[in-house]
């Protein structure tokens, strides 16, 4: 009798565990485990009018988020959608106590609605400062009513972050660059959209300077200054799938503005499309400064009317010229590729090197002609020294 009972328990214990660890099981295959922590700005009081400001229940929410040890999971600060939720300048400090922190932004996010509200002008908008392995994301609508003052301060800046993500966002009307980034080391930027007037001031779609490991890639970018624009202190740096409309296309520098140091390396942009922009796959650099750019590909470039498809141009401050022509950035080992299109002016290929020169310039299977029926285009160099093989228009200081 003794012995029936034992094995009745132990058969009843097996059948408890077994049932215990089926549900559990079935909970963890339809992620109906508990979830993440989640810190909702409505919760703190954000009222998503689009006239109220709701700087301070971001502020609270955002420490509660980054005060989350991460023991339950990934902290997450959510921006619900359908609503409009007004900001202030504002920074988002780390480091946090979690190893990792999730921005999900479903909503519109808008800038103040006049020049008062940026209270004294400040450089950025949207601060993220010292977070490790921060991901944002969502549906969500980036504004920063920039028409107010083109030129003056970027939407949302990203300083001294690692492993960095961002993507799924539509980037509209930044007062100047939209999205900056500094001193970061590792990340993905992908899936954006990033809208301005092509009159706009210094709109640049990207910016990125000290950083490295970063991969751009799946962006429609139309803005009224550079697409992507790379520079000093940078290097590995992968830029795919970029489709551009007006502006100034994807550009190495300027580098070595006012007597800078700059530098930036392994830098490669394949399968971008540029469409009426004034310049496609640009290199400019200031006289004056030193540093260098190398070990740079554009490769698989399709244009649709750009001014300056490929241009080099060691001149662009014509004042720094003026006023120092001792120094240079060093040019060199920049590879175009497969490049196919037309070109709106007629120089499609301009290599304007400085004394110091540009070597390693190679060139391969370009095909550039003229947006116009029936006019050509030529290409022009100074200082440059390579190789150009099956290139249209020739390149005369290149010919092999």
């Amino acid at each position: 009798m003794q012995w029936d009972l034992e094995n009745a328990t132990k058969g009843f214990a097996a059948a408890i565990y077994l049932v215990l660890f089926t549900a559990l099981s079935t909970l963890l295959s339809h992620g109906i485990v508990a979830a993440s922590p989640t810190y909702n700005v409505a919760n703190y009081g954000a009222t998503g009018s689009g006239v109220n400001d709701d700087t301070q229940a971001f502020v609270k929410a955002w420490e509660d988020t980054c005060g989350d040890s991460g023991a339950q999971g990934t902290p997450t600060l959510v921006v619900p959608g359908g609503k409009k939720f007004q900001l202030s300048p504002v920074s988002f400090k780390g480091p946090c106590k979690s190893t990792s922190i999730i921005v999900q932004i479903d909503g519109t996010l808008v800038a103040p609605s006049s020049l008062s509200g940026w209270k004294g002008c400040p450089d950025s908008w949207l601060v993220f400062q010292d977070v490790a392995n921060l991901n944002v994301h969502g549906s969500g609508q980036v504004d920063g009513r920039g028409s107010l003052w083109w030129g003056r301060a970027q939407a949302l800046f990203f300083q001294h972050c690692i492993n960095l993500v961002l993507s799924g966002l539509h980037h509209i009307n930044s007062p100047r660059n939209h999205i900056a980034i500094s001193g970061c080391d590792g990340g993905t930027i992908s899936n954006l959209q990033i809208t301005a007037p092509e009159t706009s001031t210094n709109t640049d779609g990207i910016d990125i300077a000290n950083t490295k490991h970063l991969d751009i890639h799946d962006l429609i970018c139309d803005t009224g200054d550079d697409r992507i624009a790379i520079n000093g202190q940078t290097s590995y740096i992968n830029i795919t799938r970029v489709s551009c409309g007006p502006g100034h296309g994807i550009s190495i520098g300027s580098l070595g503005a006012h007597g800078a140091h700059d530098t930036v390396e392994e830098v490669q942009v394949r399968n971008c499309n540029f469409k009426g922009s004034t310049n496609g796959a640009r290199i400019k650099t200031w006289q004056g400064g030193s540093g260098y750019a190398k070990s740079i590909v554009f490769d698989n470039i399709t244009l649709n009317a750009v001014d300056n498809p490929i241009i080099i141009d060691q001149f662009y401050s014509i004042k720094a010229a003026q006023e120092n022509t001792a120094s240079s950035v060093v040019v060199s080992d920049v590879t175009y590729t497969n490049f196919q299109g037309t070109s709106a002016s007629d120089q499609a290929i301009i290599l304007n090197c400085s004394g110091v020169g540009c070597s390693k310039i190679t060139l391969e299977n370009i095909d550039i002609t003229s947006s116009t029926p029936g006019k050509t285009v030529t290409a022009s160099c100074e200082n440059a020294h390579g190789s150009a093989t099956s290139t249209t228009p020739p390149i005369p200081c290149l010919l092999r």
